[in-house]
């Protein structure tokens, strides 16, 4: 397999530059990427003004860059992401991210945090399989899943998402992309833009690959207003996006009270295998659950308490995360995270 790579450099700032991956290009033979390669990258480059193009190549896949894929049960494979917050690493890879191999196709969950990521998990799948990427699912819509998804969407995937996604995401598209730039070196953002979905989920969906089912289930908000799960019913596989996490300490950014609801409904009945937005793969919901279950009822029962106590957000926050020290020895970034929990739980509850 050869792919179209296209050196870029921003319009503006011409000493910041990087390097696309033209998934319409992927060809057989060296030959074939070539005779196509001028025209794909004039055409993409046509709707990109900020960019200026440079160098065209084709290059051989074993050559590239790739996501590390790893086969959890037959035909699902997960790339795993660093388990802090994107701030606390050199290039936002955190999340992550799934890619199940049908019969007739190929589903991504979730596309990573930004087009250099996607393109890394795009040279992984030509490593696994030629079949066509038919389906890029977002599980919600924060910036360390979705902002690799036009990646996918070149190479022919339609994007599927919570009913709620569209306007969460465009509320916060600008800062997203400004998030990025500022964190990160050209290289790993240039080329990043936001992608709305062209499938919305009201409550369940089914995707078909062929051989296997996708069973996808729109959530109230909870971690987000837009959590979206997808079960694959031949393995019995989970992926929960963000409504679990492990090892990196959960942020609420939704409901903290419908979070803990979700919690409590069993959401992972009949999953043989549940694969976290952050962390490593259970075989069992209960030991997977339990440290976010006891962090998310501490954090609702230290903010009541401050609330009870009559103290204003602003002397609320440092008492909320204080009270709840005692936890931060099992999740990482903890002291990143906390107080921006505590603002969310005391803005939430102080009107129960």
């Amino acid at each position: 397999m050869f792919h179209v790579i296209l050196g870029v450099c921003l319009a503006l700032s011409p000493d910041q530059c990087g390097t696309i991956l033209l998934p319409r290009g992927d060809s057989p033979t060296q030959q074939a990427c070539r005779a196509g390669a001028d025209r794909l990258a004039a055409d993409w480059l046509e709707d990109r003004p900020d960019l200026v193009g440079g160098a065209i190549a084709c290059r051989a896949n074993a050559d590239l860059p790739a996501a590390a894929l790893q086969e959890i049960a037959p035909g699902i494979h997960v790339h795993f992401g660093t388990s802090q917050q994107m701030e606390e690493t050199p290039d936002g890879r955190i999340a992550n991210l799934g890619v199940i191999v049908g019969r007739d196709g190929v589903a991504v969950i979730d596309a990573g945090v930004s087009r250099a990521e996607g393109q890394a998990l795009h040279v992984a799948i030509r490593r696994l399989t030629d079949r066509p990427v038919t389906h890029l699912i977002l599980t919600h819509m924060h910036p360390d899943h979705v902002l690799g998804a036009q990646v996918m969407v070149e190479a022919g995937a339609t994007v599927t998402a919570h009913h709620a996604l569209p306007q969460a995401l465009q509320m916060r598209a600008d800062s997203y992309l400004d998030l990025i730039a500022r964190l990160y070196p050209p290289a790993e953002w240039i080329g990043t833009q936001v992608v709305m979905p062209d499938s919305l989920v009201q409550d369940r969906a089914t995707i078909d690959l062929g051989d296997r089912r996708l069973q996808l289930r729109a959530w109230p908000p909870a971690h987000t207003d837009s959590d979206l799960t997808v079960l694959d019913e031949a393995t019995g596989t989970l992926f929960t996006g963000d409504l679990l996490f492990r090892d990196l300490t959960p942020v609420v950014d939704g409901s903290l009270r419908g979070w803990l609801a979700w919690m409590d409904s069993d959401p992972a009945a009949g999953a043989r295998l549940i694969v976290p937005g952050h962390g490593p793969v259970s075989e069992s919901w209960a030991p997977a659950a339990a440290p976010q279950q006891t962090f998310l009822k501490a954090l609702a029962d230290r903010t009541r308490q401050a609330i009870g106590d009559g103290l204003a957000l602003s002397a609320a926050v440092p008492v909320i995360a204080n009270a709840l020290q005692p936890l931060q020895n099992s999740w990482n970034s903890y002291p990143e995270t906390v107080a921006r929990n505590a603002t969310a739980a005391y803005k939430e509850l102080e009107w129960e």
